[in-house]
């Protein structure tokens, strides 16, 4: 398949990892593990930073309609892979299957709490990252690219955190809302910190991404 340009590589490149890791954080998210024997979180909570990374560096190189426009698309997908699992979960398996209707249920039907919560924490945030990294960049131009990238993850991810563990956790009974509090607080530091932690990837992706592009200065995704 030929593409018009090495940029619209670029995009699908981006957009396939954030896309997948999108929705691959929404199968595994019913599975709760505790973290350096402190807080209890949902395996997918590893997940999320790298979407926000890969949302600065499409925030960076094609614009807030390069953003939203994914957003858009994988909000979609969350809610397609959301009745998929309905479908599933509701049609009786066989005798012989080696996964039972219960254990089916066990496992996904806490995805479906997960996936509600997340396609509303993912929506609200990701339009909140966009507008904070961009009153950032209106104030640092194309320097101190970690200040704007780090600066709408520290707000996004804390809309993120809250909403998605609210609905996923505390409307389902799973949690009490003061270990909701708790589990909340130390996930959104835990997050903020794996994301303080992956800024190198940040500049390193954007190295990578203008050395292929052979260009100083990125273009925005036309609307």
């Amino acid at each position: 398949m030929n593409f018009k340009s090495k940029k619209d590589l670029v995009f699908l490149v981006l957009a396939g990892f954030f896309i997948t890791n999108a929705i691959v954080a929404e199968l595994i998210g019913g599975k709760l593990v505790q973290y350096f024997g402190l807080f209890t979180q949902s395996i997918s909570i590893i997940m999320w930073p790298m979407v926000f990374i890969l949302t600065d560096l499409i925030n960076e190189h094609f614009g807030k309609d390069g953003v939203r426009k994914l957003t858009y698309i994988t909000v979609g997908l969350i809610s397609f892979t959301f009745i998929v699992l309905a479908i599933a979960m509701n049609t009786k398996a066989v005798a012989f299957s080696p996964v039972s209707d219960g254990a089916f249920q066990t496992v996904f039907g806490q995805s479906q709490w997960i996936i509600v919560g997340s396609v509303t924490a993912f929506f609200v945030s990701q339009l909140v990252d966009v507008y904070i990294f961009w009153i950032f960049k209106s104030m640092t131009g194309n320097k101190h690219i970690w200040l704007r990238a780090t600066g709408s993850t520290v707000v996004s991810q804390l809309i993120d955190t809250f909403i998605v563990q609210f609905i996923a956790f505390v409307i389902p009974g799973k949690w009490t809302l003061e270990q909701f509090a708790v589990n909340a607080s130390w996930g959104y530091a835990f997050k903020l910190l794996i994301a303080l932690a992956l800024i190198p990837l940040i500049y390193f992706g954007h190295f990578l991404i203008n050395k292929y592009l052979q260009k100083d200065k990125p273009q925005q995704l036309g609307a």
